[in-house]
């Protein structure tokens, strides 16, 4: 197992808030079934392969990986978000998840120096800012709106600065002009869920000033997601079957939907029902091979424990 193995979680939640948004009951049912029996069972296999690999928080990338925990709850909340009982219980989770992570992410990128983050900064460290929206968008949920907007506005921020040391080490390395890690797909899911998180708060907050300066950031961040799709295709970015490919595209695909309910554009329906079949089928194309995968070690195991 690698650090950001909750990207699962987050890919299949986020498809079947993508599948729900469009009426496609039996398919979110299923995938959001999966996604609950998904999360304990990675914690466990995340808390074996930790005490055996000895993994380190001083590391940069575990560190970022495993924000996709706090995604992962965050994700499984917000399509969860009538059953009181669930946000209740995967909030607590995601604020101690992102309290423990966050400090150690910073000592890590101020210990690595400017050249050695312009020389290991890749789209995976996104999943920082991903986190924080996540968890902005509960807290919208749970009608705690000063802490909503404090993290949204984070995230935002943080999602600008990491972007930047990812373009820096594009412009620096002319062998990373040619992106082909799915994880640079996090790139434009970033500010996907920054949309949604801010449609979620827009919608929470009193008419006025304030609330129609979130919206237009709304609409900035979609406007955002949507240039990346064409860069990240132009610069040879084609694959999809990994998690962290999947979770932006279902991202995307909400995203949209929360903007053609807002705007009434019934172009933006017709795009966001369009990515939601594709990341349904991302879904499909990554997991079974990662079915097979597993049921090949456990069968494997087995064998070895009769032989």
């Amino acid at each position: 197992m690698k650090p950001d193995a909750f990207a699962a979680v987050m890919a299949t939640g986020i498809v079947s808030v993508a599948a729900y948004d469009h009426g496609y009951r039996l398919i979110s049912v299923a995938l959001m079934l999966g996604a609950a029996v998904l999360l304990p069972v990675l914690v466990v296999a995340m808390l074996r392969t930790w005490r055996r690999d000895r993994w380190s928080l001083r590391e940069i990338d575990v560190c970022f990986g495993l924000f996709t925990y706090v995604a992962a709850c965050c994700v499984l909340a917000t399509r969860l978000d009538e059953h009181r009982l669930a946000i209740f219980i995967l909030l607590p989770l995601a604020i101690q998840a992102w309290l423990s992570l966050t400090p150690p992410a910073v000592r890590a990128l101020w210990r690595a120096g400017w050249t050695g983050l312009r020389d290991r900064a890749h789209g995976g460290w996104e999943l920082a800012s991903v986190a924080t929206s996540g968890l902005a968008m509960v807290f919208v949920a749970v009608g705690v709106l000063f802490w909503a907007v404090i993290l949204w506005t984070l995230a935002l921020a943080m999602y600008l600065f990491l972007t930047g040391l990812v373009a820096w080490r594009w412009a620096h390395d002319r062998a990373e002009r040619r992106v082909r890690d799915p994880d640079s797909w996090i790139v434009m899911g970033a500010p996907a869920i920054a949309t949604l998180a801010g449609e979620h708060l827009h919608h929470a907050l009193a008419p006025g000033p304030f609330a129609d300066g979130v919206r237009l950031v709304t609409i900035v961040t979609w406007v955002a997601a949507t240039l990346w799709i064409p860069v990240l295709l132009a610069l040879g970015l084609r694959r999809v079957d990994a998690w962290p490919a999947v979770f932006p595209l279902g991202m995307y695909s909400s995203a949209t939907y929360a903007m053609a309910a807002e705007t009434g554009w019934a172009a933006l329906g017709v795009v966001s029902l369009g990515f939601c079949w594709i990341a349904f089928g991302a879904w499909l194309w990554t997991a079974v091979p990662a079915v097979g995968r597993v049921t090949g070690a456990l069968g494997l195991s087995y064998g070895r424990g009769h032989g």
